[in-house]
């Protein structure tokens, strides 16, 4: 009719991370309008054993519903990411349990399980060729050392009964689409694939694995996807009712997590924020995706080898440009373990202003505390020692069996963990320059972006501008970047990035502190 609006187009990102399942309905021009979210469960059943549920987390996919009050036709397509973890099904695509207690809906190893650390030392023990692409050591948090530690402890159940072994975000996929299609992110972020040369058969082979190269690896996956690109018919008509979508509406390939966080910051574009990577090309950024854990992404044109750092992976994360993948395996989940351990926690509980959240109080106690010692904040650590990596370093160091050191701060009523970890990020962001980066802005998006601290030390301590999204559910965004390009509304990952993601605030250094 003459004179009517024109209709809106909506995507679907879903996003699950380590605890819960959240979803967002999304714009064409990156606005997110609706979240949802359920937590998922984590059982623990040993040390450093972690699992979950596919079951579980598929249920609560379907049940993050942010499409009411909008007609299935208006959204045009879905996208998912989701925390690197190991999925295993059988022949018939049940649940295969990965622990020794037998529970079978229990049937992931999550990313953060490191029962394969003596797998993962051995298999970096081989020199192999593919473990260049990988900063030259094997993390127990990729694919092929827990697969080795499924096949050694687990022979006569998991191993003997699996048929399919999926990447979370590849899980996902297969479950809307019935796609067995494999992302490039994944697969050769988190399992040594290379685009140009496949699978390296010598690879598994010399780590005791030949038997996935049985049926064209269809174990493991023989066809793949650049991310966003469209995977099978779309959703298939079981998904879309229990998604309460269209049958059919497109679906892009997935992304882990962190790298979703990364499509949702990384491309924005920062015309009239006077940024020193304005008129330069996407590769003078860095995208720091910042939770319960962090993860610092780093593209280029061409392949650049960072010792001890991820990658680099062609299309890893954005399609044709190389991505290396920096990191720390605990952050966030760090400062709570620290904050929440300290003897005086119950106090601080009680200092703060009922409703405050106990990191905005402290924020203000540091600020108070450096206002009455007339110094700068981060000299209040002067004296505070920390190696943050109580969960290992997972970059540049690439040691899982490093373990943090606190002298202090058990005695000080001093919380200044944030600095530790920043520096953990300026070692990485040395080790990236030394290679070849040229990184002059660090995009953060992420739970750890939410904390003012958090952020100005970053930028006083690197030197360098800090760029937050004008929406806070980055990672959400990053996910319905992937359905709109799948929906072919944009040709391209960096033309969605570019319209979708939004600069919210610049965080500049401030250099009169280290003069």
């Amino acid at each position: 009719m003459a004179g009517s609006d024109p209709v809106e187009w909506y995507y679907v990102g879903v996003d699950v991370g380590t605890a819960s399942v959240r979803a967002a309905l999304v714009t064409r021009e990156g606005q997110v309008k609706t979240t949802a979210e359920e937590m998922v469960t984590i059982w623990k059943p040993h040390s450093d054993h972690y699992v979950q549920s596919s079951i579980d987390i598929w249920a609560k996919c379907c049940s993050t519903k942010v499409t009411q009050g909008v007609q299935r036709n208006q959204v045009r397509g879905v996208g998912f990411d989701a925390t690197c973890s190991l999925v295993v099904l059988d022949q018939n695509f049940q649940p295969v349990a990965v622990n020794l207690d037998g529970e079978a809906e229990r049937n992931v190893v999550m990313w953060m399980d490191h029962r394969a650390a003596e797998q993962a030392a051995r298999i970096t023990s081989t020199g192999h060729r593919v473990l260049s692409r990988v900063g030259g050591v094997m993390s127990p948090e990729m694919q092929p050392p827990k697969l080795l530690w499924l096949k050694e402890n687990l022979r006569a159940t998991c191993w003997r009964d699996a048929a399919h072994f999926l990447d979370l975000p590849d899980f996902l996929s297969w479950k809307a689409t019935a796609s067995l299609a494999r992302s490039l992110c994944t697969v050769v972020c988190k399992w040594t694939y290379c685009p140009t040369e496949k699978w390296d058969t010598s690879f598994w082979t010399a780590i005791g694995l030949e038997d996935l190269l049985e049926n064209d690896h269809s174990k493991i996956g023989n066809v793949t996807c650049c991310p966003g690109s469209p995977v099978g018919e779309g959703l298939t008509q079981e998904a879309a009712a229990e998604l309460g979508l269209d049958t059919g509406t497109a679906v892009g390939a997935s992304l882990i997590d962190a790298h979703a966080g990364g499509l949702g910051v990384i491309g924005a574009d920062v015309r009239g924020f006077s940024l020193p990577c304005e008129d330069q090309p996407i590769t003078s950024r860095m995208a720091m995706i910042c939770g319960t854990s962090s993860c610092h992404m780093a593209i280029s044109q061409g392949p650049l080898f960072v010792p001890g750092v991820w990658g680099p992976y062609l299309s890893g994360m954005v399609p044709e440009l190389w991505l290396n993948e920096g990191g720390q395996s605990a952050t966030g989940s760090l400062i709570d373990h620290v904050v929440k351990g300290h003897v005086a926690y119950p106090q601080l509980q009680e200092q703060a202003v009922k409703g405050s959240h106990i990191y905005t109080y402290l924020n203000r106690h540091l600020s108070s505390m450096a206002k009455d010692l007339g110094a700068p904040l981060e000299l209040l650590a002067s004296s505070l020692h920390v190696w943050p990596d109580f969960h290992g370093n997972r970059s540049p160091l690439a040691d899982p069996t490093l373990r943090g050191i606190d002298w202090l701060v058990l005695y000080r009523n001093n919380p200044l963990l944030p600095l530790s970890l920043q520096l953990g990020t300026q070692h990485i962001l040395e080790a990236m320059t030394q290679a070849g980066h040229d990184i002059t802005t660090l995009f953060l998006c992420g739970g750890l972006s939410k904390n003012p601290l958090y952020v100005q030390i970053h930028a006083n301590a690197t030197g360098l501008p800090l760029v937050l999204p004008a929406q806070t559910e980055a990672v959400l965004v990053g996910a319905a970047v992937l359905g709109a390009c799948a929906s072919h509304d944009y040709s391209s990952i960096l033309e969605a990035m570019e319209k979708m993601a939004k600069v919210g605030k610049v965080v500049q250094p401030d250099h009169e502190l280290w003069r």
